[in-house]
């Protein structure tokens, strides 16, 4: 049975209220809140209206998972209409959020996101599902294996390149700081493949923080990232400068997740101490600031992130 929907009248508090996945999607917004109150139908219209545009797709899909009730509702859809790919993914993503959380099983979640992958046969965000499920509890070739799937499908999947950037970075810490690691390599290769109005081009800038963040975590890098040299040498700078030449340029202002991108990179503008580039990003970010990376390799995000905007703009 499905679960009630909370009273009409109450506000619903979130653990993170300032920091919203949903970033600027003000359509996703709306049919996440119908579909905490068990409207499915919003999310159903959203996903038509989405249709192949895959980065879009799976950004919406991943932040309707994470609605408590998700799975629940989705089984409801399912239910009117069972031939519903749009359904079976949603259904998908949300049981591998449980699984994450250790409310399911994570065979269950495969399942669920092989069924969706049957259904769609060209969908990445099945794949993606199982990319996110892998990344945390599977084997190394299997994530290898669900990354060159959902790559088969969509060449430049933003989310999944950023999961495999993250998993990476975490591989042979123990031998510290080196500057022929492999995510940096693979990071490079990604942004060269990728069409020139990509937003893989930060690629890089992602694979140097999070190279960071693992590396702090074990205790290689200093916890203060401003403080850390990581930013200081000479490849670093070329790579941060590559990628704000880079955004200075871009025109593709839309695309669905571009606010974590702009994250990375005012990051690594305030750990380089380029502090008029990082008020140039803070301004296009305006209060839509993401956890990552701010919270690398163990702060409160919001605290570092309004600090860093602070110190950037001259702001009290």
């Amino acid at each position: 049975m499905s679960p009630p929907p909370p009273p009409l009248g109450r506000v619903r508090r979130r653990a993170a209220q300032t920091f919203d996945e949903a970033l600027d999607d003000e359509e996703l917004v709306a049919a996440r809140a119908a579909l905490a109150q068990g409207r499915w139908q919003n999310s159903r219209s959203l996903l038509v209206r989405t249709g192949d545009d895959w980065d879009r797709r799976g950004h919406r899909i991943t932040v309707l998972a994470r609605e408590p009730s998700c799975a629940a509702w989705a089984r409801d859809w399912l239910l009117a209409e069972p031939d519903s790919g749009d359904g079976a993914a949603l259904l998908a993503l949300a049981q591998v959020r449980r699984a994450l959380r250790g409310k399911d099983k994570p065979a269950r979640a495969r399942e669920a996101c092989h069924r969706a992958a049957a259904a769609l046969p060209a969908d990445p965000t099945p794949w993606l599902g199982l990319l996110l499920l892998e990344r945390a509890q599977g084997a190394d070739g299997d994530a290898v294996r669900v990354f060159e799937q959902i790559r088969s499908r969509y060449a430049d999947h933003h989310h999944a390149h950023h999961l495999v950037v993250a998993w990476l970075a975490e591989r042979r810490v123990e031998a510290g700081p080196d500057p022929l690691h492999e995510v940096y390599d693979f990071a490079n290769w990604s942004a060269e493949q990728a069409p020139a109005d990509s937003p893989l081009a930060i690629l890089p800038v992602i694979a140097h923080a999070e190279r960071y963040r693992a590396l702090a975590a074990s205790g290689h890098e200093r916890a203060d990232p401003a403080a850390s040299g990581h930013w200081m040498g000479r490849r670093a700078r070329q790579v941060m400068k590559a990628a704000f030449d880079w955004w200075l340029e871009w025109e593709h202002e839309e695309h669905p997740r571009r606010l974590i991108d702009l994250n990375f990179l005012a990051h690594a503008k305030v750990c380089e101490g380029r502090g008029a580039e990082a008020a140039a990003l803070f301004h296009r970010i305006g209060d839509k600031a993401t956890p990552v990376p701010w919270s690398y390799p163990d702060r409160d995000p919001l605290t570092a992130f309004r600090t860093a905007r602070t110190a950037a703009l001259g702001t009290g």
